[in-house]
């Protein structure tokens, strides 16, 4: 009896014995600690970026890297990484209904996104576009900058810019990567009377002035009159986009943007500025001012399974005549557009949604003309558009719609796309 307690109470000292060389030393548990505390910070800023994202309009909302309302503005988000890469692109397929109109298929857009975060206030974003695939001897696509600026926050309600950006005019001009729209190509109005994609060198401040209420102002480059050469395309011949850019004429623009209510967005927008450049293109316009005032209220709101969105938009231009002059071509006097537009999203299941849409567009080119000169009536056009958005992934979209225009039905036709943003 007394030989088994004494081997009971050996064999229970030495699993003691195991037990507490089992237990951790101070410094393994410091390590755990610190192990826990850094997954707890990884938790908190993935919650964060979630509950982010959550409060931005379905516009932007599923791009990673990208946060449309931190700032006002298009803004890139870092996460927790100092360099950020991403892009996106478009093919799209055109079949006209005349047959004179040649069929086509393009490769739209390639574009790459490059941003990097010197620290937690100093940034650099950028975005470099390929079109149409191909240049060779200076014809063929377009390889340009979309955007390169520096981007210091001097508080969390105060951000500036410094550099080639987007004009905060619209909606589109800033958001207007495929998976963020529907139809195959992007709305008229927002093509031909805001001239998008529409980016210009200049500084800027935005931030939120009242919760839920951004804005953002700032100085930039302005159109150049002398550069005016197809009345239907609005004033799209008379950007600049930052290459070797006439500098004689400044612009002035300011946008307010409220997102306070979940899936709203209602806002406005206003650019002005001169665009004779004092001749810098055309000598004809040496001493004219050539002003151009662009302006433009917007709304967007998702509920539900509905999505709806309007915009009117309308601009005017001082000195219509000498530039119609100058250039040989009829400026208009004053151009507008506006466009209505409602999707539904009726089938939805893991990455898969499909959501059929139906846009209408009135827009005028040449709205008003200088005296002594006549609009062409083809750009006073009406376009029905209807179709449907089928997305494999929230950043992968196929596109299909019908497009008529009711006054040049030589345009009429049906389109296929697709498009990514990653």
């Amino acid at each position: 009896m007394r030989k088994k307690m004494i081997a009971l109470a050996l064999t229970s000292a030495f699993f003691m014995e195991q037990a507490v060389a089992a237990q951790p030393t101070l410094e393994e548990k410091l390590e755990i600690l610190q192990q826990e505390i850094e997954a707890l910070k990884v938790q908190m800023n993935n919650n964060q970026v979630a509950q982010s994202k959550s409060s931005t309009i379905s516009l932007a909302s599923d791009m990673p890297g990208y946060d449309a309302s931190a700032t006002g503005g298009k803004r890139f988000d870092y996460g927790q990484s100092p360099t950020v890469i991403g892009g996106y692109g478009e093919a799209i397929y055109n079949n006209y209904r005349d047959s004179s109109v040649k069929d086509q298929a393009d490769l739209r857009r390639f574009v790459l996104f490059f941003g990097h975060k010197f620290n937690d206030r100093l940034r650099f974003n950028s975005e470099l576009e390929i079109e149409h695939s191909w240049i060779e001897g200076g014809e063929g696509g377009e390889v340009a900058m979309e955007q390169a600026y520096l981007e210091y926050a001097i508080s969390d309600k105060i951000n500036t810019r410094a550099g080639l950006m987007l004009m905060p005019i619209g909606i589109t001009n800033e958001t207007h990567e495929p998976p963020t729209f529907y139809g195959v190509e992007r709305n008229q109005v927002e093509s031909l009377i805001i001239p998008s994609t529409w980016r210009e060198l200049g500084l800027s401040a935005q931030g939120e002035a009242l919760p839920g209420l951004e804005y953002n102002v700032g100085i930039s480059t302005s159109l150049n009159a002398g550069k005016f050469k197809k009345p239907e395309n609005g004033l799209r011949e008379s950007r600049t986009a930052g290459g070797e850019a006439a500098a004689n004429d400044l612009g002035f623009f300011g946008a307010l943007n409220y997102r306070g209510v979940p899936g709203l967005l209602v806002g406005g927008s206003v650019f002005s500025g001169n665009t004779g450049q004092d001749g810098a293109s055309n000598a004809a316009l040496k001493g004219v001012a050539a002003r151009v005032t662009l302006w433009d209220l917007h709304a967007n709101y998702t509920v539900g399974g509905l999505d709806l969105q309007a915009l009117y938009a309308r601009g005017t231009m001082n000195d219509a005549d000498k530039v119609s002059a100058a250039t040989g071509v009829v400026a208009p006097k004053s151009l507008y557009g506006w466009y209505t537009q409602a999707a539904y999203h009726v089938w939805k299941k893991g990455d898969f949604d499909v959501a059929p849409f139906i846009r209408y567009e009135r827009y005028n080119t040449q709205a008003s003309v200088a005296d002594g000169y006549a609009s062409d009536p083809l750009n006073n056009e009406t376009v029905t558009t209807m179709g449907v958005n089928f997305k494999l992934h929230p950043q992968v979209v196929l596109k299909a719609d019908i497009q008529n225009f009711k006054t040049d039905n030589k345009k009429d036709r049906y389109n296929l796309g697709i498009g990514y943003m990653f």
